[in-house]
């Protein structure tokens, strides 16, 4: 344990330095909790999505429910854990067995603690465990985030896939190699049909790439290839964010990150800085259709941007 906090203290320590040495932009602003409230999809076959609406209040969450418990994939932030066991007990009063984090992102883990003092085992691959017992920080704001307790940290991790059970449920886990994040997991349930993608997919709103943490433009696009290639024609894709979706709606955000690529690392070719290809604004077309804000416009080019290969 004590080595453990001295690593964490050393690593926290470390991220503030980082934050310090590079420009940053305004902090996210912080979401309204308490009137935050949580939407409820039936996707059936026991398998439900719980949106957080009335603001940005955490990614996706999935229950699936077995005969003899639940696995809950994803857990918002952490001032939402209420609302969302409340949204599960009005799903199913079976207990929450597993909560499966697809990456490190507090607005996916907040609740680990929590669940887990409820006797959940929370599951991820074994680079969340090291991003969360380190602390992180954020690549565009520079906000650092401490080390996660002792109790919010995975205790099941595992490196390339992994297979949870539950009586009458099959959840098969897969570790996308650096495409969000380095420790991304999708989940694919074959009793349902249905593909969670974490934040490999962002659906009705432009994606963050985390290139801190070996997440790329072209790790989203090659990983948005490997999940057309596992789905079904007839597949409901769960989103890290936006509604459910088809293989149709993982088509379009695959073009669209491709386009966003091609035209962004042509400025960048051509010797535009950065802020020069925010104002030159090259995916204005997506912009209007994806009625985004001009910070989630300027976070995605400044994400595509920075992840790009130098030179």
């Amino acid at each position: 344990m004590r080595t453990r906090l001295l690593t964490a203290a050393t690593t926290f320590v470390a991220l503030l330095g980082m934050a310090r040495a590079e420009p940053c932009l305004p902090p996210t602003p912080v979401p309204d909790f308490e009137h935050a409230a949580i939407r409820t999809t039936d996707l059936g076959h026991r398998t439900f999505l719980l949106e957080g609406v009335s603001g940005t209040v955490g990614g996706n969450v999935s229950v699936i429910v077995g005969d003899d418990g639940v696995i809950v994939v994803d857990d918002m932030f952490g001032q939402m854990y209420g609302k969302l066991k409340a949204a599960i007990a009005a799903i199913t009063p079976q207990p929450v067995g597993y909560v499966v984090n697809t990456h490190f992102h507090r607005d996916h883990t907040g609740g680990n603690g929590a669940f887990a003092q409820d006797g959940a085992v929370v599951v991820a691959h074994e680079n969340v465990k090291r991003v969360l017992a380190g602390g992180s920080r954020s690549g565009l704001t520079c906000a650092v985030t401490p080390p996660a307790p002792e109790m919010a940290l995975p205790k099941q991790t595992y490196r390339d896939t992994m297979t949870l059970r539950l009586a009458g449920r099959t959840a098969e886990l897969r570790h996308p190699v650096d495409v969000h994040t380095d420790g991304d997991t999708t989940i694919w349930l074959p009793e349902a049909n249905v593909l969670i993608a974490g934040d490999l997919a962002f659906f009705g709103r432009y994606p963050n790439i985390d290139f801190l943490y070996g997440g790329s433009i072209d790790g989203m696009i090659r990983g948005a290839d490997e999940l057309l290639e596992l789905v079904k024609p007839d597949t409901v894709i769960v989103p890290g964010h936006g509604p459910a979706g088809t293989p149709a709606t993982l088509r379009d955000f695959r073009t669209m990150l491709a386009d966003a690529r091609e035209r962004i690392a042509r400025l960048k070719a051509a010797g535009k800085t950065e802020e020069e290809v925010v104002v030159a604004r090259p995916t204005a077309d997506y912009d209007a259709k994806l009625k985004a804000g001009e910070r989630g416009i300027g976070n995605f080019l400044r994400v595509v941007y920075r992840s790009l290969p130098q030179g």
